[in-house]
């Protein structure tokens, strides 16, 4: 009898140092827990600036106002019969 609990004890040592300590076991798990999380996050934020990206083009494609505001900000754009005035602010030494 006393062999076999011997034996016994010594694999249940074996298993125990695989779980606790080996490459495979328990710290990997925790690394992977961590990786997944991060991934999900990152995952989150991509897919709410998809959103935001979605909702522009779908503004584009049906709108023209958005595409007038887009043509007046990034190409300086105005209609026939307006004043552009441009505003330039006096620099400040600090």
């Amino acid at each position: 009898m006393k062999p076999v609990m011997i034996l016994l004890i010594a694999i249940m040592v074996v298993l125990q140092y695989r779980l606790w300590l080996s490459h495979d076991g328990l710290p990997s798990l925790l690394r992977l827990h961590y990786a997944v999380e991060k991934q999900r996050q990152d995952n989150e934020k991509l897919e709410e600036r998809n959103a935001v990206l979605a909702a522009e083009v779908a503004d584009l494609k049906s709108g023209l106002d958005a595409l007038e505001e887009r043509a007046r900000s990034e190409l300086g754009m105005i209609k026939p019969d307006e004043t552009f005035f441009h505003v330039i602010e006096p620099q400040t030494n600090d």
